[in-house]
Formats: structure tokens, C-alpha cells, sequence
């Protein structure tokens, strides 16, 4: 029997879609040697430039360290990471010797292989990742960012198929981020896709949005992909993607094998269970169907950054507004894929729209930038009368010469006193609301790698427990023979 091959993605999109990207180090690090022996192809880990932010800013983690933990952790299996082409992190366009330093750093510290996606499809946008990438050794990821339009049709990704195959990629990857695949267009889809890949082997990877993913997955194997990447199930479903456990039973059913270890899986998934009900996580289920998704495709994180946008200027009743002009905003601008850094910008058009009261009054900075080809060729023209507001606004015309600052790392570095190294540097980049000193500090202070003993979680402790969650509880006092342990709520 054919054997399909699985990805692990809960270390890196399984927490980034349900969990904000706030996976402490001491939550992956027990498990990852299990995740290690489990007979994974590979494991993706949270190291693009976003994830690096996330975990500096909000979990106060110096995420080379984490990196590097988990490389020692995981030798077995490649490690597996993901950059856009012109974009290392946030929304904006990094300088070539930026991109080439975090390829350089990441292939430094272990990782095995690199997902280069460009959401245009501009791959020129990519050769020099891709260059990069291969001085340094990696594996290269070219990636079909899945979406809906006139112009996204079967022929449009067989096309880009064999663009990507001419540029010697390892692996080509059906990249559908917003959860828009059906299994009838994967029929047609996924043979068109294999049919250009010059017989480079190709995997799928779908969020389960509307709850289809698990059922694209079944007509991608059938059709002849041989990888699909999952998460374990408490990370799975949901905005995430399908679960392991769930995937494995169903290519079995098909007829296929795995190398996959299901006592590993087993222990994997209570692992992350028990994190999520101790760290009051949510747990992924499988979602209805909505069809609007199809309409809007705003990605799951996008729609809480819509929604507090429009409280800040008072409008939260105008979210409806809002996903509608989205679609018209989207159409007016080419088609863009709605995902980062152009789901952003779309996203933030359509919220300065309604709330100025007038269609491009306002116009964000990117947009202009867009429209001008920066962040590369739309894939379908943008709708000329739109573009001449975009460009004829006092700010357009300043960006009609602008070009994007191509500063050497010598010359970042003296910027900020020439103190800091290459990891440093790339964090202070990052995090620009931070001081040198502050990222010298992030960057000495040691990562907590443990993570607390799981108790058995019997009458007494759910008792205790409960009583604890009472702010009407002032003690709790626990007897048991000779033992009496008294518990204070501190104040």
C-alpha cells in the first residue's frame, strides 16, 4: 500500500490560529522530543518575522532561544519554517539585506526547510529568498496561495505550477490559508497542479473555516498528493487545520498507510489538552458551514482586528458594512489573495471607506503602494477609476517616485550604535517601539523551559479548584488524616 506522509503545524498555525500565537516555550518544549519520534515528513515551528513578535512582545521570550530549543529538541526531524517574499514581518516591504540575513539566521540555528510565498503569485519577488535559501542549504517550499476570482481559475495555478517548477523548488504546496477550497474544485484543482509540477512532489495544507478541509484532503489524496499537513486535534479545526488523529483514519480508509505513531499521537494531543484547560485555552471543534466566507474570505484573525478597529472609531455596528465593502474594495483592487500582508490592507480600505462617509477619502499608505505595483503585479488591474483617486490624492503623488530603501546591515546597524548583533538587530527591527537596551535585555534573560507538573485532576483537586475561581472564598481548608493544609486567597 502507498504509504501519505504528514506535517506537524501545531507548533506554529495550529497556535497562531486558535491561540493568538501565545504558545509559551514551556508548553512546546516537554512534548517536542514525543512530536519528534512521532514519524512526522516534518514540523513547522513559529519562526517568521510575526511569530518572532509575538513571542518577544507578548510572551517576553527571546525567540532565538526559543528556536534553538527546539532544534535540540527535535534532531530527528526537519524543521520547517515560512517567510514571505518581500515581507519578513508586519505589513510593510523589509530591504533585500534584511530578507537575505533572516533566511542566513534561520538556516543558522536548524532550520531544514523554507515556505518562500509570495501572495501575488509575483515569483520574480522571490528568486532572491530563493537564492538564499539555497546557498545556506535549505529546502525550498514553493507555495500556490489559494483563492477565488475570475483570475484564480485552474489554469492561472497550473500555470504557476510550472513557474515554480522552473525555479527548482523541493516541494510545491497547495496553500489555502482562508479555508476557500471545496472538494469539487479540489477534483479539478489539485490534478491541474501535479499535471505542471514537473514531478515535484506536492502537499496541501487547508484551514478548516467552513469545515471542509478534512473533506479536501480526502479528493487531494485521491487525485494523487501524497503530504498533508495537520495539527494535533486540541489545536485542529476551528480556523486551524484538520486534525492528525482525524486524517490519518480517513487515507487509511482509503487505502493508504502511515508511518505515524498513534500512542506518540495520543500522547501529543492530552499533552496539549492539559495546557489548554490549565491556561484556560480554547480547544479547536469543527465549525459550520458559512457561505459569506466565500463572498468576503476574511481570515479568521482579520475579522478581530476589523471589529476593534471599528470601536475605536465608535462604529462597531457597521461590521456588516464593513465585510461588504470589502468585497467591492477587494474587486476594485485586482483580486488580491486575502491574506498578509493584502487581507490588511483590503481590510483597513473598507473600514476607511464607511467611516469617512465616502469611498477613498482616505487612503492608507499601502494602498498606494499596492497600486503601485511595490508589493508586486496585481493579478488583475486595478479598476482605473479607483486608481486615479488613489494616485491623485496629495500622498499618492508623493510615493510616484518612491522607491524601497535598500540600506546595507552595516548601515542598519550604525543606526542603532552599532551594538547589536545580527539576532539583536533583526529584533530591533522588529520591534521598533523597543530600546537597544531593551532588546540587549530580552536577548540576555534566560528562557523558562519547564512547565508545571500536571496534577491529577481528581474530585478533590476539581473541588478545590472550584472553590478557588469563588471571589467569596476567602480560605480553603483541606483535611486528610493527620494532614491539614490550609489554602489563603492573597490579597
Amino acid at each position: 500500500m502507498e504509504e501519505i506522509e504528514f506535517v506537524d503545524v501545531t507548533l506554529r498555525d495550529g497556535h497562531q490560529s486558535l491561540w493568538a500565537t501565545r504558545m509559551s516555550a514551556p508548553m512546546m518544549l516537554p512534548i517536542a522530543p514525543l512530536i519528534d519520534r512521532a514519524g512526522y515528513k516534518c514540523i513547522q515551528v513559529g519562526s517568521s518575522g510575526n511569530h518572532f513578535v509575538a513571542y518577544s512582545r507578548y510572551l517576553r521570550e527571546n525567540p532565538w532561544e526559543k528556536l534553538r530549543l527546539l532544534v535540540k529538541a527535535m534532531p530527528r526531524t526537519p524543521l520547517h519554517g515560512a517567510i514571505r517574499s518581500r515581507g519578513v514581518w508586519s505589513f510593510g516591504i523589509q530591504p533585500d539585506s534584511v530578507v537575505e540575513l533572516f533566511v542566513r539566521r534561520l538556516a543558522a540555528y536548524g532550520i531544514r526547510r523554507l515556505c518562500i510565498f509570495d501572495p501575488l503569485h509575483d515569483f520574480p519577488n522571490i528568486h532572491h529568498p530563493i537564492r538564499v535559501a539555497k546557498e545556506v542549504g535549505l529546502q525550498i517550499e514553493g507555495c500556490l496561495v489559494y483563492s477565488l476570482s475570475p483570475v484564480h481559475t485552474d489554469e492561472f495555478y497550473a500555470q504557476k505550477a510550472a513557474e515554480l517548477a522552473e525555479l527548482k523548488v523541493d516541494f510545491l504546496l497547495i496553500k489555502d490559508s482562508i479555508g476557500l477550497l471545496t472538494p469539487e474544485r479540489t477534483k479539478t484543482l489539485a490534478p491541474a497542479i501535479l499535471a505542471n509540477s514537473g514531478g515535484i512532489a506536492v502537499e496541501i495544507h487547508s484551514h478548516c473555516t467552513t469545515g471542509l478541509a478534512p473533506l479536501c484532503y480526502v479528493e487531494a489524496v485521491k487525485a494523487g498528493v501524497r503530504t498533508v499537513q495537520t495539527a494535533s486535534t486540541p489545536l485542529a479545526n476551528g480556523n486551524s487545520l484538520p486534525s492528525v488523529e482525524n486524517t490519518l483514519k480517513n487515507i487509511e480508509r482509503l487505502g493508504f498507510t502511515s508511518s505515524l505513531d498513534r500512542e506518540a499521537l495520543k500522547t501529543i494531543a492530552e499533552h496539549f489538552t492539559a495546557v489548554a484547560k490549565r491556561e484556560g485555552k480554547p480547544l479547536g471543534v469543527p465549525v459550520e458551514y458559512e457561505l459569506s466566507q466565500y463572498d468576503h474570505h476574511i481570515p479568521g484573525g482579520m475579522r478581530s482586528n476589523l471589529e476593534s478597529m471599528l470601536f475605536i472609531h465608535g462604529d462597531s455596528h457597521r461590521l456588516d458594512q464593513v465585510l461588504e465593502e470589502t468585497i467591492v474594495v477587494r474587486k476594485e483592487l485586482g483580486y488580491p489573495v486575502m491574506i498578509t500582508p493584502l487581507s490588511q490592507i483590503v481590510g483597513t480600505q473598507a473600514v476607511f471607506n464607511v467611516v469617512s462617509g465616502e469611498r477613498y477619502k482616505l487612503v492608507s499608505d499601502e494602498v498606494i503602494k499596492y497600486a503601485l505595483g511595490f508589493y508586486g503585479k496585481p493579478v488583475a488591474p486595478v479598476e482605473p477609476n479607483v486608481l486615479d483617486k488613489i494616485l491623485g490624492s496629495a500622498r499618492g503623488k508623493q510615493f510616484l517616485k518612491w522607491q524601497v530603501p535598500q540600506p546595507s546591515i552595516e548601515e542598519l546597524r550604525r543606526q542603532f550604535g552599532g551594538r547589536l548583533s545580527d539576532d539583536q538587530l533583526l529584533l530591533q527591527l522588529m520591534l521598533p517601539e523597543k530600546t537597544v537596551e531593551g532588546i540587549i535585555a530580552l536577548t540576555s534573560a534566560p528562557i523558562r523551559t519547564e512547565y508545571p507538573r500536571q496534577v491529577p485532576e481528581t474530585k478533590e483537586v476539581s473541588l478545590v479548584r472550584e472553590l478557588a475561581r469563588r471571589a467569596s472564598v476567602a480560605y480553603v481548608n483541606v483535611q486528610k488524616g493527620d494532614l491539614s493544609l490550609n489554602l489563603q486567597r492573597s490579597l
